[in-house]
């Protein structure tokens, strides 16, 4: 087993950074003989304010290694782990503006990559998988940082990537019918934000994983029966927050359930979620 918050084997920011950049310019090979202390520096960085070294080096040559079957199914288990803890999916929850985000946001594409691998491959065990749900859950109702684009330190991006991960999630042949319904609330509530306004995708990223739970058998009066109740939701909220913040309550609703529309436009057999969202938008 791995023990990935040991610092044994890990590189210095400098060394790993220059390391992937000659990875992927094809200037050296992976070198397998230090492969888990790659791994192991690659993970320790994640979180890096770099947004090169994090973004485009750490997390897309881990995505490249993880579909070429470059990483074992037991690393990828021992992976998944360390991504859960309170060292990295959880690591400053609840702050917001702090640089904590990064190491939340990127862990949780990691997760993702993993559940991926783990529908094709089918190695992880269903208590892993089950526990993975619970950590999401827990995360996604926890984070308060919204940011999408950070200037100067690239993308954070919380929402779109743990949308990601529950995409997988959902599609996991471990997840059962019913499991849908503990997710769905969840993923609905990141809609309903008001302390800022989503403009980086956001709402795109989380309509993909509610498509998946009804290709996974979601009864789609689950859907409009979240739809009937937003106008009377913004309503009710309009008492309690600023004004600044219930227009961006409005502005985040408004721009999901239009591209929403758009995403099911051409579905007839979601003709009358079309008509539930034409509805909602008219009472907006």
């Amino acid at each position: 087993m791995v023990d990935f918050r040991s610092t044994e084997f890990v590189m210095e920011e400098h060394e790993l950074k220059k390391y992937l950049q000659e990875y992927k310019n094809g200037q050296k090979p992976w070198d397998i003989k230090n492969h888990v202390g790659l791994v192991k520096s690659m993970m320790h960085f994640i979180g890096s304010t770099d947004s090169e070294l994090r973004d485009k080096l750490i997390y897309t040559t881990f995505f490249h290694l993880a579909i070429d079957n470059q990483l074992d199914h037991e690393l990828l288990r021992d992976l998944l782990d360390h991504c859960l803890s309170d060292d990295m999916l959880f690591k400053g929850i609840g702050e917001n503006g702090t640089d904590t985000v990064f190491t939340r946001a990127f862990s949780s594409l990691v997760i993702a990559v993993i559940l991926y691998k783990d529908n094709k491959d089918d190695f992880l065990s269903r208590d892993a998988v089950y526990k993975t749900k619970y950590h999401l859950i827990n995360y996604i109702n926890s984070e308060n940082d919204l940011r999408g684009f950070v200037p100067v330190k690239g993308w954070a991006h919380s929402i779109a990537h743990v949308a990601d991960a529950f995409d997988e999630l959902i599609l996991n042949k471990k997840m059962e019918q019913k499991d849908l319904f503990d997710m769905l609330p969840p993923l609905w509530g990141k809609i309903l934000v008001s302390e800022s306004v989503y403009v980086h995708g956001e709402d795109e990223r989380m309509i993909t994983p509610i498509l998946a739970m009804l290709e996974k058998g979601l009864d789609i009066v689950e859907i409009e029966h979240l739809l009937k109740g937003i106008p009377a939701e913004l309503k009710r909220r309009k008492e309690h927050v600023k004004e600044e913040n219930y227009w961006f309550l409005e502005a985040n609703c408004k721009t999901f359930l239009k591209s929403f529309y758009v995403k099911i436009s051409s579905r007839e057999e979601l003709i009358s979620l079309r008509r539930g969202i034409e509805l909602c938008l008219s009472e907006l």
